[in-house]
């Protein structure tokens, strides 16, 4: 079975800047060596994160670079239902966009690739954390 990850906003961050920690997972899935997902709301997440700091126009040229590659974005009602359920049983301090990358991860027993501390202590899926 086909290795598969799961990547939150920050970890995008990290690809765009070319940290090293990262272009191994980025090109694993480029190359199809492994599977790559991240839930459109974490998408959405990124965008606005990049739109706020570096403009529109670099927010808009990252996210159709994102859709050109193997990273497969999730938008449906299972991940919708299951991200809540996730919100409703994790403590406060997780946003939402935490839970529906979590549920994915979930879903797809799939290694969550993440920048938030927050995730780096989660028990029901496997975690690596990036520190920024």
């Amino acid at each position: 079975m086909k290795r598969t990850v799961v990547v939150d906003a920050g970890v995008l961050t990290l690809h765009f800047i070319a940290d090293p920690r990262v272009e191994k997972y980025s090109d694993d899935v480029d190359d199809g060596r492994i599977s790559g997902y991240i839930s459109s709301v974490n998408l959405a997440e990124f965008y606005y994160k990049t739109c706020q700091k570096l403009g529109r126009q670099t927010a808009d040229i990252r996210y159709y670079q994102i859709k050109r590659t193997r990273l497969q974005s999730v938008q449906d009602n299972d991940s919708t239902r299951s991200a809540g359920l996730e919100k409703c049983r994790q403590p406060f301090s997780l946003s939402l966009a935490d839970c529906f990358a979590i549920a994915l991860a979930k879903r797809e027993e799939a290694m969550l690739l993440t920048t938030d501390r927050e995730l780096s202590g989660l028990r029901e899926v496997e975690v690596k954390f990036f520190e920024v």
